[in-house]
C-alpha cells in the first residue's frame, strides 16, 4: 500500500471549479526515505520502512544510528512501517515524494489526536448532565447512575466515566486529495485531520473507497 509520512501544517480554504469554498488541511508530506525492506522469506510478511524529518545526530540513539548507517540516508527522526503489496517495488535509500498521490484520489490519514488531559463525562462523551433546578446543588456535570445494586454487584466493563481524553491513534478515512504541490512537498486534503499543527501523520491509500452513483469512487 502506497503511503508517505508528513507533518500537519494547518487548515485553510480553497475555491473549487464551481466557486464553492472547500475546507482543506495542508500537510507537508515527505520527502521520505526507504530505510528497510521486509520480505516474506525472512520476516514472514512484506513491508517497507519509511524515514521522515531530518534530525540532529546527537538526538538519535546508538541503535537508530547503526540502523540508518546501513543505508545511505540522512539522520531521520521518525521511522514507520507500511505493508507492501507484491506488485510494489522499493529500493533501499529510495526517496518517496508527495507526487505518488494525485488530485481527486482518496486517502486515509492516521495521526495522534490532541491530548485533553483528565476530563469528565460531559466533555468526554457529551453527557447532558443532571437537572439544573429542583434543589440539586452539585449534579450538573455528574454522570448519574453507573450500575445496579445486588445484580451484578459491580460496574460493567466499558462504562463511560471520567478519565483521560485524547492522545490516541485516530484514522480519518476517505479524504479527498484537493491539491498536490511536488515543488513544496505539500498535500491538501478535504476536511480535518487528527492531531495538532506540526504533528506527525501517515498518509496512505484509502482502504474503503466510497462508491458514488455511476460507479465512480
Amino acid at each position: 500500500m502506497k503511503g508517505i509520512l508528513g507533518k500537519k501544517v494547518g487548515m485553510t480554504q480553497v475555491f473549487d471549479e464551481n466557486g464553492e469554498v472547500v475546507p482543506v488541511t495542508v500537510i507537508e508530506a515527505g520527502p521520505c526515505y526507504v530505510t528497510q525492506l521486509r520480505t516474506k522469506e525472512r520476516d514472514g510478511y512484506e513491508a517497507v520502512q519509511l524515514g521522515f524529518d531530518l534530525a540532529k545526530f546527537k538526538h538519535l540513539t546508538q541503535g537508530e544510528r547503526g540502523h540508518l548507517r546501513k543505508v545511505d540516508v540522512p539522520d531521520l527522526r521518525y521511522l514507520r512501517e507500511l505493508r507492501r503489496r507484491s506488485d510494489e517495488s522499493y529500493e533501499l535509500g529510495q526517496q518517496v515524494l508527495v507526487d505518488i498521490f494525485e488530485t481527486g484520489e482518496r486517502v486515509d490519514i492516521v495521526g495522534k489526536s490532541k491530548g485533553r488531559g483528565f476530563a469528565g463525562v460531559v466533555k468526554r462523551y457529551h453527557f447532558a448532565g443532571g437537572p439544573r433546578t429542583h434543589g440539586q446543588s452539585d449534579r450538573e456535570r455528574a454522570p448519574g447512575s453507573i450500575g445496579a445494586c445486588a445484580t451484578p454487584g459491580r460496574v460493567w466493563k466499558g462504562m463511560k466515566m471520567p478519565g483521560r481524553m485524547g492522545g490516541k491513534r485516530v484514522t480519518s478515512q476517505n479524504l479527498e486529495v484537493v491539491l498536490v504541490d511536488p515543488d513544496r512537498n505539500l498535500l491538501a486534503v478535504k476536511g480535518s485531520v487528527p492531531g495538532p499543527n506540526g504533528g506527525l501523520v501517515l498518509v496512505r491509500g484509502a482502504r474503503k473507497q466510497k462508491v458514488m452513483k455511476g460507479g465512480k469512487a
